[in-house]
């Protein structure tokens, strides 16, 4: 028997043709399917929970009202049986949170930039449209465009009143309660004091400080406040974090890192009224200076005197790097690198280079 609710080939309220199974979070598995009317892909979201319907659909109607390019689409809601699905665009890539556990440590200031500035946008636009997510985290955030690393897409506004009542209730039921919830481990690292302590009465405010708790993770490879339970007290706390010395590694690198580390402090003042809007947020990415030049991969094939060398891209070309230029830990000869390229005489130039972890493959 499948562990999981479908299985290829069910067909849901006529017309949604499960393909393969995806993934699952604490409430719901991910599908992709076939959308038999329109002849498209889609991912289609199916809740663990039978008891959840009535929420479900309303988080649907709730979510369905943010159009953003930054944002998944909600396509459809159906019921069939005694379920209720949800049915959203089919995004090509991987989550935030499989990008920094399985292919990098650490995102370089550009590259990081890049990826907030496409977070505040879309956060900012699920504000507009009075929507807040409750539950952001690296696992609701797609990364687009494949190996390029262009942008990313918000998941799972379509179950953020439900995420909202299931965190409410774990928060309320205590120490055993929150052991007991996936969503509530999951997200604890990127919920904000009064999300903890007034669970109920939490505002947009709080998406703010989740965007800001990513930002530190994207930069330094560790949670401002740390992970699971211990985490709670830290985050009551809200004592600013130390400054990673990753951010003051690269002397070519630190002035942004710097900026962006700014703007952390800012997102994660205890005071919720003290944090930045989504808008002000996106006015000050506005101002930040990063190259928008698409990511792409190799393997050092050289290192010159412990200062540069070559890396072999994926395409069969040489293209040459400075040690200067790495974010984070130096790569030895072997080593899989992502990278900037530009223009240069001999041969084109990688600036920045993250060296990737051991078993990344190049992504598909």
């Amino acid at each position: 028997m499948s562990k999981h609710i479908h299985g290829p080939g069910d067909v849901i309220g006529k017309r949604y043709e499960i393909r393969a199974f995806i993934d699952e979070g604490g409430m719901q598995e991910v599908y992709t399917a076939t959308d038999t009317v329109l002849r498209r892909e889609v991912a289609l979201k199916a809740p663990k929970n039978e008891t959840a319907a009535k929420r479900f659909r309303r988080s649907a109607v709730v979510s369905a009202k943010v159009n953003h390019p930054n944002v998944a689409k909600t396509l459809d809601y159906v019921i069939d049986g005694d379920r209720s699905y949800l049915i959203e665009e089919l995004i090509s890539g991987r989550d935030l949170r499989k990008v920094l556990a399985r292919e990098v440590e650490v995102l370089d200031p550009y590259l990081a930039a890049r990826m907030f500035h496409h977070l505040c946008r879309g956060v900012s636009a699920a504000h507009h449209a009075g929507v807040m997510h409750r539950d952001l985290k690296p696992s609701n955030v797609m990364v687009l465009g494949e190996s390029a690393l262009s942008g990313v897409k918000i998941t799972d506004f379509g179950i953020a009143k439900m995420a909202e009542e299931e965190l409410i209730e774990a928060a309320e039921g205590g120490e055993s309660s929150i052991s007991g919830s996936k969503t509530m481990i999951g997200a604890l690292p990127y919920m904000a004091p009064e999300a903890i302590e007034k669970a109920k009465s939490t505002g947009q405010s709080a998406d703010i400080w989740a965007v800001g708790a990513m930002l530190y993770e994207m930069l330094s490879g560790e949670r401002p406040f740390g992970s699971g339970l211990p985490a709670v007290p830290n985050i009551l706390k809200a004592e600013p974090p130390a400054k990673p010395r990753i951010l003051n590694g690269n002397h070519q690198l630190s002035p942004l890192a710097s900026q962006l580390f700014d703007i952390v402090l800012r997102c994660l003042n205890k005071d919720p009224k003290a944090r930045p809007s989504a808008d002000e947020l996106l006015r000050i990415c506005g101002t930040l200076c990063y190259p928008l030049s698409e990511r792409r991969f190799g393997r050092v094939r050289d290192i010159r005197y412990n200062a540069w060398g070559f890396i072999s891209d994926d395409g069969g070309s040489d293209i040459f790097f400075h040690l200067s230029s790495v974010y984070g830990a130096a790569p030895a000869e072997g080593d899989r690198v992502c990278y900037c390229c530009f223009l240069g005489g001999g041969a084109d130039r990688a600036h920045p280079v993250l060296k990737m972890r051991p078993d990344a493959g190049a992504p598909a």
